[in-house]
């Protein structure tokens, strides 16, 4: 089952979900629309490495917003601190963005149960596409779940701002015997 927009307000304002800020006025139907943060990073090295962390440069976006090139991917991140210990947050990039010809969050959007903090956004646009701290940028789900819960305490968690990929953290380590 997925929340109605009241019941993301009645969740939001008894806390057993988190959006921080919270404005009514981006409530919708079933989903919450979030915002793009002001912080892009993007990878500074031509062939990224799965297997260690990567370099990256940060790009604050200004009062005249910023060009996305085709290409590049683009990690943004959201405005609000959302998260859950009992629903099951999805979000998707925000249909009229997508008109824009901006992917946003294509193969990640699940969140996990009990993670809490700012979103780290997939950005890559087909065509060069100028974008604004605190435009809307995605919408928010939450699913109700059903049996046991663990909560999220991985890698990602209270995220600040966007966060470069940390999937080198997963290897097993040089030497682990393998069970």
């Amino acid at each position: 089952m997925i929340l109605t927009g009241p019941e993301i307000t009645a969740a939001a304002h008894d806390g057993r979900l988190t959006i921080s800020p919270f404005d009514t006025g981006q409530v919708n139907p079933n989903s919450y629309n979030v915002r793009l943060g002001p912080t892009l990073l993007t990878y500074t090295v031509p062939v990224i490495d799965a297997h260690r962390s990567n370099p990256t440069t940060a790009v604050e976006i200004g009062e005249d917003g910023h060009v996305l090139q085709p290409g590049e991917l683009y990690l943004g991140h959201t405005l609000e601190r959302v998260g859950s210990d009992m629903f099951v947050p999805l979000l998707f990039g925000r249909s009229s963005v997508g008109r824009l010809g901006l992917f946003v969050e294509i193969t990640a959007p699940i969140g996990d149960i009990g993670f809490h903090g700012q979103w780290t956004l997939m950005l890559s646009p087909i065509r060069p596409l100028r974008v604004y701290a605190g435009m809307k940028i995605g919408q928010i789900m939450f699913f109700v779940s059903t049996g046991d819960i663990d909560l999220y305490a991985g890698k990602y968690q209270a995220a600040d701002g966007p966060q470069p990929s940390r999937y080198w953290q997963d290897l097993p380590r040089l030497g682990a015997v393998a069970s």
